[in-house]
């Protein structure tokens, strides 16, 4: 009886996981495109191009937590801080951060802040009496000198800003490449 009762339990346990598998393909350009001149030809590297679409994925995945409120040390659509938005959007695409911003601040490359693209972290200090980075935004576009990216503030959860608000302006700190 108890053998029957496991096989049967095993049985809906294998067919159960079956009917559940998600099935997602993605695309990525990998085309080179050739640029020619009358006195040189030129190739653009697909590197840059792989490097722009998962930059644009990995806003994108960030993007889709807009309007989630803020908690913190959250890292689900029940709730979000700063440095668990951009640690969930970079790690859904297979790029490893650490999970507090401080850390985020030492991963890839310090960028000058008029060549920040979509991509990019920016690093803040908010709190003037500690000296020690505490936030973290993604750059979602720069447009003739306006850098907007989106983060988690501890009040309005997670939202798209501007660099051009005085607040961020004055707390700004750095930019990192980490792509």
């Amino acid at each position: 009886m108890i053998r029957k009762l496991l096989l049967l339990s095993l049985a809906v346990f294998v067919v159960s996981c079956g009917s559940s598998s998600k099935i997602s393909s993605s695309r990525t350009k990998s085309k080179s495109t050739r640029v020619v001149n009358k006195t040189t030809k030129t190739r653009t590297s697909t590197k840059t191009k792989s490097t722009f679409t998962k930059a644009s994925a990995i806003v994108k995945t960030a993007m889709a937590y807009k309007g989630t409120r803020y908690k913190f040390g959250g890292t689900t659509r029940k709730g979000m801080d700063c440095s668990g938005l951009t640690y969930v959007a970079f790690g859904e695409h297979a790029v490893k951060l650490p999970r507090v911003s401080y850390q985020q601040a030492t991963k890839g490359k310090r960028i000058k802040l008029n060549s920040v693209k979509k991509g990019d972290l920016l690093f803040f200090q908010t709190n003037k009496n500690r000296k020690r980075i505490n936030h973290v935004g993604l750059v979602i576009s720069h447009k003739r000198g306006i850098i907007k990216f989106i983060h988690a503030t501890s009040s309005k959860g997670v939202l798209i800003s501007s660099l051009d608000e005085r607040y961020w302006k004055n707390a700004f700190t750095e930019a990192r490449r980490v792509l």
